[in-house]
């Protein structure tokens, strides 16, 4: 995986995201002091989950030659500061022409996707000031 880069300089907030060439910004909405210019840190979090579900939810479906066109993601993400603890809920919606066979191996797949595997995993962070 390519790193990210990220830089915050004094707008308030605002934080600049490149990868691969890519940018994206992230921010804190107003009521929080920020310009609300883009997605806040646990939207950018929920996103990952939602992202990768529905890319592998995709290339499986697209693997089997099912019929769906369309492929819809909700993730929320719940943290309860006192308890150290975090709650995801993925709310997955198809449209096509699938059956309930179908729908609960699909279910499977969207547990094993990297990102679901990688927030389901211990987590160590380590970090280094320069």
């Amino acid at each position: 995986m390519s790193a990210v880069h990220l830089n915050i300089g004094r707008d308030t907030y605002k934080t600049i995201i490149h990868t691969r060439g890519h940018e994206i910004i992230a921010d804190e909405p107003t009521e929080l002091g920020g310009h609300d210019l883009g997605f806040n840190p646990k939207e950018l979090l929920a996103a990952a989950l939602g992202a990768c579900t529905s890319i592998t939810l995709r290339m499986y479906a697209d693997r089997k030659e099912w019929d769906i066109a369309a492929i819809e993601t909700e993730v929320h993400v719940d943290w309860k500061k006192d308890e150290l603890k975090t709650n995801f809920t993925r709310k997955i919606n198809f449209t096509g022409n699938i059956d309930e066979t179908q729908k609960e191996r699909l279910l499977k797949i969207a547990n094993s996707c990297p990102v679901h595997k990688i927030l389901s995993g211990e987590i160590e962070i380590q970090t280094t000031v320069h």
